[in-house]
Order: structure tokens, then C-alpha cells, then sequence
């Protein structure tokens, strides 16, 4: 029987992108930037949708659902290093290190099982019209959010309470702007075989599985779209569909580059820069790319910001 776990280690310092105090400067002001550009983005998603009843719909359900688990995922890790910037510190204590690789984790889960719920929720629209509205019911569009939230909680918490068992001796710097589960497993000075296991099996689950659900339902989006007789009918799926798909390839394309290549191809610097990526540019980018190639979205953004330049003045 195992002991209680005796890190050794109190506080991580986060090393973040560079020592440099001009180039710390111009870094703080682009994340600040893209950070208050992904909240106040996905806000007005939300509260388009909310306020026009012609989005309450299953698509834009699930699109507003999107937008605030991009909130809450960019808030994890992002003004922890903005603070840092600012107080001139990079230490972050053992205990809110966990944290923020919890949730971190469980949100990244429910982006992965929410893209794939709006691709099922495509591949019913476009390949079976006629059954839309019975099959993609309000209780299913609940039931498919719900479940996305609670089975990546159960995978974070798993990774969350497995580096509890670890121990950290004497290396707590961790060369990263936020603490991940990759960099902090190499730092733990105990063995970290089963860790690297669940990262591959029960890790994989929010991942790979809803990844392979989303090729499975565009392989049959294709498949409908060419049976389409005309170019116009062509252009619209594809108008509609190519939202979603640059979203997907931008999220899972680091995600996976990241998590699922063997931990000695990692260098820190390939890490941070694929985690640029899906902790901020992806979530900056999503209401652009949903709301410019979108009409309606567009039409409820301009509703919502005439409303409040009439409020203003």
C-alpha cells in the first residue's frame, strides 16, 4: 500500500515565452488583446443568440454552448499569465497548478464533444431533411450538452487526481505559459507510467473518439453534397459546413500534435507555440469565422449593436 504522496515542491514557476523585458511588453499587449478579442467575441455570439428568437435552433444551441465553454477555456490559463506579466512573478502554488490543469482539461473535453455534436447535428440536416425536427429534438440537443460536460469532467478529474500521486523533488520550472499535463509529467521525479497510460487510453477518449465521429458524419456530408444536382445547392452545404470544419481542423490539429506524439519528439517550444493555438487563437477566431460566413448570425450581431449604440446614446 502506497504512502501519502510528499511533493517537495510548493510552487511551479511558469517560464512563460521570454526574459526579455521589450519582448514580455509586446507579448502582454498581443495576448491581452487576443484575450479581451476571444471573451468579448463569444460574448456577443451568446447574447445574439439568446435575444433572436430565429437562432433558437439546435445548430445555434450548440454554438452558444461553444462560446461560453471558449470563454471559460481561454480564462484558464490566460489571465494567470497576463498577472504574471504584470506582477513581474511566474510562481503559481502546487495546488492551483492542479487546478488549472483540471480545468483546463475539462474544457478542452467539452470543445471536443460539442464540435461533434454540431457535426451530427449537419450531418442530420443536410442528409436527412425530412426527419430534422424529430430527430434533433431539444431533450437530444440537452442531452448531448450534458453529457459533454460530464464525461470530460470525469477524464480531467482522473488526470487531476493521478498527478496527486506523483512526486516533484527538486525541478519546479516549468517551461510553458500555463500548467499542462505534458511539461509537468516530465518534471516529476517518481514514475509516471501510469499517467503516460491513461493519456493514451483514457485521454484519448474526449479526443479521438469525437474526432472520428466528426469524419464519420462529414464522409456522409460529402457523400449527400455530391448527389446535389446543382452548383448553388452545392455552394450553400459547403457555405454552411465550412464554418464548422476550420474550426475543427484549427482545435484538433495542435490538440493532437500536441497530446498524441511520444513525449521525447516534445520540445517546449513546439508545445507553447500549438498551445497558442488552441488556448487562444482558436477561440478568437470562432465567432469571426461562424458569424462572417453566416447571415443570420450576422444579422443578430448588427441587431445587438445597434441596439446598444441606441442604448448609449
Amino acid at each position: 500500500m502506497e504512502g501519502p504522496n510528499i511533493t517537495g515542491i510548493y510552487e511551479f514557476l511558469l517560464l512563460g515565452f521570454s526574459e526579455d523585458p521589450k519582448q514580455q511588453q509586446l507579448l502582454f499587449l498581443l495576448f491581452l488583446t487576443m484575450y479581451l478579442t476571444a471573451v468579448l467575441g463569444n460574448l456577443l455570439i451568446m447574447l445574439a443568440i439568446t435575444t433572436d428568437t430565429r437562432l433558437h435552433t439546435p445548430m445555434y444551441f450548440f454554438l452558444a454552448n461553444l462560446a461560453l465553454v471558449d470563454v471559460c477555456f481561454t480564462s484558464t490559463t490566460i489571465p494567470k499569465m497576463l498577472a504574471n506579466h504584470v506582477s513581474g512573478r511566474r510562481g503559481i502554488p502546487y495546488a492551483g497548478c492542479l487546478i488549472q490543469v483540471f480545468f483546463f482539461i475539462w474544457f478542452a473535453g467539452i470543445d471536443s464533444f460539442l464540435l461533434t455534436a454540431m457535426a451530427y447535428d449537419r450531418y442530420a440536416a443536410i442528409c436527412h431533411p425530412l426527419h430534422y425536427t424529430t430527430s434533433v429534438t431539444p431533450r437530444l440537443c440537452g442531452l448531448l450538452v450534458a453529457t459533454s460536460w460530464t464525461t470530460a469532467f470525469s477524464n480531467a478529474l482522473t488526470h487531476a487526481v493521478l498527478l496527486t500521486r506523483l512526486s516533484f523533488c527538486t525541478h519546479n520550472r516549468i517551461p510553458h505559459f500555463f500548467c499542462d499535463l505534458s511539461p509537468l509529467l516530465k518534471l516529476a521525479c517518481s514514475d509516471t507510467f501510469l499517467n503516460n497510460v491513461m493519456v493514451y487510453t483514457v485521454g484519448a477518449l474526449p479526443i479521438i473518439t469525437p474526432f472520428a465521429g466528426i469524419l464519420v458524419s462529414y464522409t456522409h456530408i460529402f457523400a449527400a453534397v455530391l448527389r446535389i444536382p446543382s452548383a448553388g445547392g452545392k455552394r450553400k452545404v459547403f457555405s454552411t459546413c465550412g464554418s464548422h470544419l476550420s474550426v475543427v481542423f484549427l482545435f484538433y490539429g495542435t490538440l493532437i500534435g500536441v497530446y498524441f506524439n511520444p513525449m521525447s519528439s516534445h520540445t517546449a517550444q513546439k508545445d507553447t507555440v500549438a498551445a497558442v493555438m488552441y488556448t487562444m487563437v482558436t477561440p478568437m477566431l470562432n465567432p469571426f469565422i461562424y458569424s462572417l460566413r453566416n447571415k443570420d448570425m450576422k444579422g443578430a450581431l448588427g441587431a445587438v449593436l445597434s441596439r446598444k449604440l441606441v442604448f448609449i446614446r
